[in-house]
């Protein structure tokens, strides 16, 4: 199936994620793995810090999911994506197409469905594949220390 385009443009310039396909929707994932990294919440300020310490389920090595389909069932808290609940996920990281056709804007140039290759992200640096520790290699109380700003780091 051809992503891409069709007769009147992409699917993500002329669909909302509500009237996409399944098949869709999954491919608007660019699989950068950020949003299944750890999460640490200011009890004061509510302010959302990502870290660099993946969930136990996520590859380290090429931040996919080692158990998609039943993630919920293995991570109770994991949060499933869907189109109503973009929009109120304020943590989805920038650069996260589902929040980008959310909000009217354009893929980024490295997303897979622009360059037709499934490691684009990887490539172009916008992935956190290789760069992040195993939740359980890190202690609770170790966690702050892993605080990590990876929209400073976003490769264009």
């Amino acid at each position: 199936m051809d992503n891409k385009s069709g007769p009147d443009g992409a699917f993500w310039q002329t669909k909302t994620l509500d009237e996409m396909t399944a098949d869709e929707w999954e491919s608007l994932c660019d699989r950068c793995g950020k949003c299944c990294l750890l999460k640490l919440e200011d009890a004061d300020t509510a302010e959302i810090y990502t870290t660099d310490v993946a969930c136990k389920l996520l590859d380290c090595g090429t931040a996919q999911c080692t158990n998609y389909k039943q993630r919920k069932r293995h991570v109770p808290d994991c949060t499933i994506l869907t189109p109503q609940t973009v929009s109120s996920i304020h943590w989805l990281p920038a650069s996260c197409a589902y929040r980008l056709v959310a909000n009217g804007q354009p893929l980024h140039s490295w997303h897979p469905l622009m360059t037709g290759d499934a490691h684009s992200t990887t490539s172009s640096g916008n992935s956190v594949a290789g760069r992040v520790f195993p939740e359980d290699a890190i202690d609770d109380d170790d966690m702050i220390d892993h605080i990590y700003d990876w929209e400073a780091e976003q490769h264009g």
